[in-house]
């Protein structure tokens, strides 16, 4: 896992070094302020993560139930939010590219009638929405079947579909650091799901006799480097624990 954050660090930090805001008026403070948030939100989607595995296992709920309260609930909370947000005033800055004649923070009423005019955001709109109703529904068969830090290891690969699209459709620049950071995550995915690496570090240990340089570290330690991969170590335990 250390390997894989290391990866998403250095593709972070080359968005930063790299950036040139000669084009979209924007400076590094921002790009970091943007950054920053990035990784609050990744805090608060691990946290979500883990709670959601500790309820599904603890009450048995399956991932289509899962993702059908997910949806009550978020459709609820926010059909209540939009009606306090269409009243808070609020106007994009005036060198932004998109032109906004009402100042609402969120203007529903706006949205009904771009739907009605444009079948093609119509479109986009019900995409979105089905798009993410099989990825919640992705994530939770994952979590309910191995764990939550592998939901979110694979999580990560997006990262790198959405840097190949954005090159290919010239949404985004090249920049040196970024390949760096993703061949680092994938070691670490390929270490985490004991992929390459690690067998062939075992098939190295056991050719030329190398395990009693391992004698001296913990049986959790030499678990881990000659057994079996961190998440059916993981899986291991929480059946243990759930049959107990």
């Amino acid at each position: 896992m250390v390997t894989v954050i290391v990866g998403l660090v250095v593709v972070g930090i080359g968005d930063y070094v790299f950036f040139d805001g000669s084009s979209s008026g924007l400076d590094k403070n921002t790009v970091l302020a943007g950054d920053l948030l990035i990784v609050l939100a990744q805090i608060i989607t691990a946290v979500q993560m883990t709670v959601e595995e500790k309820i599904m296992k603890r009450y048995k709920i399956q991932p289509l139930q899962g993702v059908g309260w997910e949806g009550i609930f978020g459709f609820s909370t926010l059909t209540v939010l939009l009606i306090p947000m269409y009243f808070i005033p609020w106007h994009l800055p005036a060198s932004s590219d998109f032109w906004q004649e009402r100042t609402s923070f969120e203007d529903t009423i706006d949205a009904f009638h771009q739907w009605g005019y444009s079948a093609q955001v119509l479109v986009a709109s019900l995409g979105l929405v089905f798009s993410i109703a099989f990825f919640n529904f992705a994530g939770l068969t994952v979590t309910s079947m191995m764990n939550a830090t592998t939901r979110m290891v694979l999580d990560t690969l997006r990262s790198i579909i959405i840097w190949v699209i954005s090159l290919a459709v010239g949404w985004q620049k090249f920049e040196p650091l970024q390949p760096v950071g993703y061949v680092i995550l994938f070691v670490g995915i390929w270490i985490y799901y004991d992929l390459i690496i690690m067998p062939a570090i075992r098939w190295m240990v056991a050719k030329f006799g190398l395990k009693k340089y391992f004698a001296k570290g913990s049986s959790s330690e030499k678990e881990r480097l000659l057994g079996q991969p961190d998440y059916l170590i993981n899986n291991d335990k929480e059946d243990k624990e759930a049959s107990s």
